[in-house]
């Protein structure tokens, strides 16, 4: 235990924690060498000697490659985290001596994406079009372990309960309706009261069966004495079920707020149909341990007033 606290406080350099992000993306020398563009036998000294400094073996190395132990997959985790905060902080200085506005790192759910999100890099980008934000968009599965190992500043998105967690802090901006939609021309656009017989004998897009959505948009087919569709196609992606939707004329479910941007833009239609599922509210995540940035603090503040008027508060 002496060596390993001594090795991380005073020994490892970030030359040796990049080595070690390398390693664990490419599992090989070889590769891992060229993207550093060093010699093979040097990225095994390297590594040989960050071992020896730990007392620890972090890879296994084989013809097939190498692959971290379970002491090297924890050093990985650390080697992540620390090369994010420095990149994080590097960004923030060069910002402040650039005069901009820094860099801010936002994983954002599809729900959030179209509306509330792209209005608030808006409202961001009038107060200084130097602001730079990255915006890395997936699930929850996907972002929580970044936004935990400092690669994201914050999230937006659905806040689901099954994710709460004590290390994470959320902020709920509104609660939209679930709507169903369908390509702009379809038959069913053209009908006053579509019901839920209708949609059960057409191709659909649904949420994944894990997703929590599915088993309440199945639930409401039971209700109304339908059997779900056969004819399914699944995915969480707002990109995927539009596309489909219009591919195979299926009919889609989507948050009220980008179903209805989507529509003003002429992609597609919202059906005159009541969906009794109920969403969780939309809102910001970040980390409780981990104080936002300066940049991070104005993208929140843009997204509280961008949430104005989308949904219900």
């Amino acid at each position: 235990m002496a060596n390993i606290d001594r090795a991380l406080r005073s020994n490892i350099k970030l030359r040796h924690l990049q080595l070690l992000v390398a390693l664990d993306e490419f599992r090989h020398l070889g590769r891992t060498a060229e993207f550093l563009s060093v010699s093979q036998p040097a990225v095994s000294k390297v590594l040989t000697e960050v071992e020896k400094m730990l007392g620890l073996t972090l890879f296994t190395r084989s013809t097939r490659g190498t692959e971290p132990t379970a002491a090297g997959e924890s050093l990985v985790r650390f080697a992540r985290s620390v090369l994010a905060q420095y990149e994080q902080t590097r960004d923030e200085i060069a910002a402040v001596e650039s005069g901009a506005s820094g860099r801010i790192r936002v994983g954002s759910m599809g729900a959030a994406l179209p509306v509330l999100l792209a209005r608030a890099v808006g409202l961001l980008k009038d107060r200084s079009a130097r602001a730079t934000v990255l915006v890395e968009e997936g699930d929850l599965t996907h972002l929580l372990p970044k936004l935990r190992l400092s690669e994201l500043d914050l999230i937006v998105g659905r806040l689901e309960p099954g994710y709460a967690a004590p290390d994470l802090l959320t902020e709920a901006l509104y609660d939209e309706q679930m709507v169903v939609v369908v390509k702009r021309g379809h038959k069913l656009a053209r009908k006053a009261r579509p019901g839920w017989s209708d949609l059960a004998a057409m191709p659909c897009v649904l949420p994944p069966p894990w997703a929590s959505l599915r088993v309440k948009i199945e639930q409401a087919f039971y209700q109304h004495g339908m059997h779900p569709p056969q004819d399914v196609i699944e995915s969480s992606s707002y990109l995927a079920t539009t596309t489909f939707i219009s591919q195979r004329s299926a009919a889609g479910f989507m948050a009220q707020s980008p179903a209805r941007a989507l529509e003003a833009e002429g992609r597609l239609h919202i059906l005159a149909m009541d969906v009794p599922v109920d969403l969780p509210p939309v809102g910001i995540i970040t980390l409780r341990e981990r104080a936002p940035t300066i940049s991070a603090e104005q993208l929140i503040e843009c997204l509280r007033q961008a949430s104005a008027g989308i949904g219900r508060r």
